[in-house]
């Protein structure tokens, strides 16, 4: 972990006062000949008092700051729901370097952080950061390794400390889709920042332009996203220039429209066992698809007046409005074409193309 995300880490669980805390001391090694029995056991329980004392007294002038890592049952255990990462995703493949590791060394060394729960009597506990470390020791308990247990450490944390904690540990991970990030950054936006962008990018230390596009890929629907073979090929920078075609009333629709065919194209891949279209090929059909259908031919609406000449039409819509035609000519009043340009407005709005304020 980089030094400024170290930092901020340990800023974050420094807010916890409520966390014990512990210390350790090393005790020299002493070169000279071995006393006497009874003198030597006399000078280590003087020792031991005194180094206990000094780290007491380590503590209570906040030198020492401690953190308590108790041994838990996962199944005690469940993954709080404002993690990015998500759970049902994780598989023996993509945690098996992790899972060889904690076999390796007898155990998992890298604790994860936890909360606890109160009023759910299936858990007692609530995986903050460490939920590949959660599901890989499930995993091992069910595999051959019933004594594997998970190393926690408690925090005391809000939700929205609990947020910046889990988004700092899952940055640099790979496994941690651009689409994933951006729907939790979403849903956090609104859970934990009333909406505002600014303070959201000041308190996660973000760009506000970079959170700004990953905010926009997450209104991505879900039928665009089963174009793809996973929602782990969504990815930030491509995704982004079709997530601002959907703005685009007409173009959605178009897109919509090759999604579903996508989307099924894929299921017959996966049901042959033919490779998965891939994620530049259908972000290239995406994006063209509102270009490769035929524009309507004619106005899109067209008011005649009494003397049966084009009085009023619709000429085009897109995502800044609609662009209205006042033909000259036609032999209409001002009511008229009053009338008429309420009556196109109806018109659109039936259509899905409405202009709304």
């Amino acid at each position: 972990m980089a030094r400024k995300q170290s930092d901020y880490l340990a800023a974050l669980l420094a807010d916890d006062e409520s966390v014990p805390e512990v210390s350790t001391e090393e005790v020299p090694t002493q070169s000279a000949p071995s006393p006497a029995p009874d003198l030597r056991a006399q000078r280590a329980r003087g020792t031991t008092l005194l180094g206990r004392e000094s780290a007491l007294a380590r503590v209570a002038s906040g030198e020492v700051r401690q953190v308590t890592q108790l041994l838990l049952d996962p199944a005690k255990v469940r993954v709080w729901s404002g993690n990015a990462r998500s759970y049902e995703h994780l598989t023996e493949a993509s945690c098996q370097e992790l899972l060889d590791s904690i076999v390796a060394e007898g155990g998992q060394k890298v604790p994860a952080v936890v909360r606890r729960i109160e009023g759910d009597p299936n858990y007692d506990y609530e995986v903050i950061a460490g939920t590949r470390r959660h599901w890989s020791i499930s995993w091992l308990r069910a595999h051959s390794y019933p004594e594997m247990m998970f190393v926690a450490q408690v925090a005391q944390l809000d939700d929205e400390a609990a947020f910046r904690l889990a988004d700092l540990e899952n940055r640099a991970r790979k496994d941690v889709s651009d689409l994933e990030r951006a729907r939790n950054y979403a849903a956090a936006l609104k859970s934990h920042y009333g909406n505002h962008q600014s303070r959201m990018a000041e308190r996660l230390k973000l760009s506000k332009g970079w959170l700004s596009k990953m905010l926009k890929v997450a209104s991505l629907p879900d039928a665009v996203v089963a174009a793809f073979a996973s929602p782990a090929e969504v990815q930030l920078k491509p995704a982004y220039p079709l997530a601002q075609a959907m703005d685009d009333r007409l173009a959605a629709a178009s897109i919509l429209k090759a999604a579903k065919g996508l989307a099924s194209e894929q299921a017959t891949r996966v049901r042959t066992g033919a490779p998965a279209l891939p994620a530049a090929e259908v972000l290239t059909r995406l994006l063209a698809a509102p270009h490769a259908e035929t524009p309507p031919a004619g106005p899109i609406y067209n008011w005649l007046s009494p003397h049966g000449r084009s009085g009023l039409s619709v000429v085009s819509t897109n995502r800044q409005g609609a662009t209205v035609r006042v033909h000259a000519g036609s032999g209409a009043h001002i009511d008229e074409l009053v009338e008429a340009f309420r009556q196109a407005l109806i018109s659109l709005e039936e259509q899905g193309k409405g202009v709304r304020p």
